[in-house]
């Protein structure tokens, strides 16, 4: 899911005759659900999109299928939330149960880490 500035569509070149974002600048906010090929969301999109300089990326890992340096020990369902910092490098967030997510698109956001990842009582395999 990704979150487009309101106004900045207007600036990008393709926008008026098809949906396509050509700069990184138009989106705000980016929310990936993990699938098996979670290296790409761990690793090279967190990269593409500080590079982009997408303000926030959220990685919804509820099935825990990252490796254990992004969900622990044992492997867990984990919300990451990434916030791009003035080096434009993102400060990562691991959030599980009742942990409220910080958020700097949405400030006055009143969500924990359960209510996006969906999981009660989640055991892994």
């Amino acid at each position: 899911m990704i979150v487009l500035d309101r106004a900045a569509p207007c600036q990008e070149p393709l926008w008026a005759s098809q949906p396509v974002v050509t700069l990184g600048s138009t989106i705000k906010f980016v929310a990936e659900v993990v699938s098996s090929n979670w290296q790409n969301d761990y690793a090279r999109k967190l990269e593409d999109y500080a590079l982009l300089g997408i303000p926030e990326y959220w990685i919804a890992d509820y099935q825990g299928l990252g490796g254990e340096f992004f969900v622990g020990r044992p492997k867990q369902p984990t919300l990451t939330v990434c916030l791009l910092n003035a080096e434009g490098r993102y400060d990562r967030q691991l959030l599980r149960g009742d942990e409220p997510i910080p958020s700097s698109i949405f400030p006055s956001l009143n969500l924990t880490a359960q209510a996006v990842l969906g999981v009660e009582g989640y055991c892994s395999p």
